[in-house]
């Protein structure tokens, strides 16, 4: 048998391996060395920076975990924000819509809900078990507060409060410098008040053509506060403009219509009925009815005339429209601020003929009669204000005549007289801006 030997390995190979050990050996001592002189903080913050890490993975293993979504608290405040509708903000916190819709439907007599703009503010209050909302309160100003409380599973109620307050006098003026409306906004007035004079003097007075740079006007107007802060709500009390020669002056008188220094009425009588003839009443002016649908006590703030559906109605007096909406109960309606203090609606139309901020004289058709929102049949419901209270449309005083009443014409001149020499007062008296 042949006998394999093994080739021996070269002489060089074989005197590598003690070098080999020797620097092992070397490597390994300095690393002792280096672990016993370690110092003492720094090895500390290796931990530190060990223990940092381990947590980091561990937050980031949880936020990748699915996380339960978030309740709201059972009492929370929202500011209206630019763009805020109820049903966004019902939306955003999860009240659900079915909420929203019973509380719209409280609201059907104020209509309150249906202008929320950024200085209103919501609160709500939940259930603390259900979670379900019981309460919600619209703030609307210092002097006016909206709470709709739960009556039960399927019905909320409404409870306005109204602060007086003070009404403090203030006298502004100014001088035509371009248009009257910039100028009278210039001078302090809202551009509410300011259209309002437009429309007060419109049967005798072109604004954009008559007025001339350098003409004047002196505005006493009456506004709210509540413990001393504004509520934005006012009131015109006299107006007198200046073109060269000849003066414009408009008086509001008790009755809650505007004369000039004369006594002669600067807007037109009104309509007793928004329609071309007189109209039998189906559900009268009534703060205690019950409800047709819910079968609840609810106040019905109006007068029903029964229509067939694209009747035309008529505005009842000279005005500026301030809302042209689709309520969800009050269905498509029509709101005119006409000049004093009067303000009429007109709720469950068909169609509307007008936009908001447009002017319309009395008689004009504004809408067509229909059967929109929660109601029991075709109808008209239509509505009068009188200082932002809702009265009886069919027996309130409104203006009818065209001259102040006699009963009234001594006590009208006095105020006339006051007022007049509050405007023809020394210069400092008259805040010209």
């Amino acid at each position: 048998m042949m006998e394999i030997i093994s080739p021996r390995r070269p002489r060089q190979y074989r005197q590598r391996k003690p070098r080999r050990r020797s620097r092992f050996l070397a490597a390994l001592l300095l690393v002792l060395l280096a672990v016993w002189f370690w110092p003492q903080d720094e090895a500390t913050d290796l931990a530190d920076l060990e223990e940092d890490t381990s947590l980091a993975l561990v937050a980031e293993q949880t936020a990748d975990e699915p996380q339960e979504p978030q309740l709201p608290p059972t009492h929370f405040v929202h500011a209206i924000e630019p763009g805020d509708t109820l049903s966004s903000i019902f939306s955003r916190y999860a009240l659900g819509q079915s909420a929203m819709y019973q509380i719209l439907a409280a609201d059907e007599a104020l209509l309150a809900l249906d202008i929320l703009r950024p200085g209103h503010v919501l609160t709500f209050n939940l259930n603390e078990e259900t979670r379900i909302l019981e309460e919600m309160e619209l703030y609307i100003h210092p002097g006016s507060r909206v709470v709709y409380r739960r009556a039960d599973a399927e019905t909320f109620e409404y409870d306005e409060i109204l602060i007086p307050g003070e009404w403090e006098q203030q006298l502004l003026a100014g001088e035509i410098n371009g248009s009257f409306y910039l100028s009278a906004m210039q001078a302090g007035l809202t551009e509410g008040e300011a259209a309002q004079i437009t429309t007060l003097f419109r049967e005798q007075l072109n604004f954009a053509r008559d007025m001339q740079a350098g003409d004047q006007f002196q505005i006493i107007r009456h506004q709210q506060l509540v413990e001393g802060e504004p509520t934005g709500q006012s009131r015109i009390e006299a107006v007198r403009i200046l073109r060269r020669n000849r003066v414009h002056s408009a008086f509001l008188c008790d009755d809650g219509n505007y004369y000039d220094h004369n006594g002669e009425s600067l807007m037109r009588a009104f309509l007793r009925f928004p329609s071309e003839r007189r109209l039998k009443v189906s559900s009268a002016f009534n703060p205690r009815r019950l409800h047709p649908v819910t079968g609840r006590v609810a106040p019905h703030n109006g007068t029903d005339f029964p229509m067939p559906i694209g009747t035309p109605v008529l505005a009842t007096g000279d005005g500026v429209v301030t809302r042209v909406n689709n309520h969800p109960f009050a269905g498509k309606y029509v709101e005119i601020r006409h000049g004093g203090d009067y303000t009429t609606r007109y709720l469950h139309l068909h169609k509307t003929l007008v936009k908001q901020g447009q002017s319309v004289k009395r008689g004009e058709r504004i809408a067509l009669s229909g059967n929109t929102g929660r109601s029991t049949g075709p109808h008209l419901h239509f509505e009068l204000h009188v200082r932002g209270r809702p009265v009886d449309p069919m027996r309130a005083d409104i203006p009818m005549t065209v001259s102040v009443p006699k009963e009234r014409r001594k006590q009208f001149e006095q105020r006339v007289a006051e007022l007049i020499n509050l405007m023809d007062g020394p210069d400092e008296r008259i805040a010209m801006r």
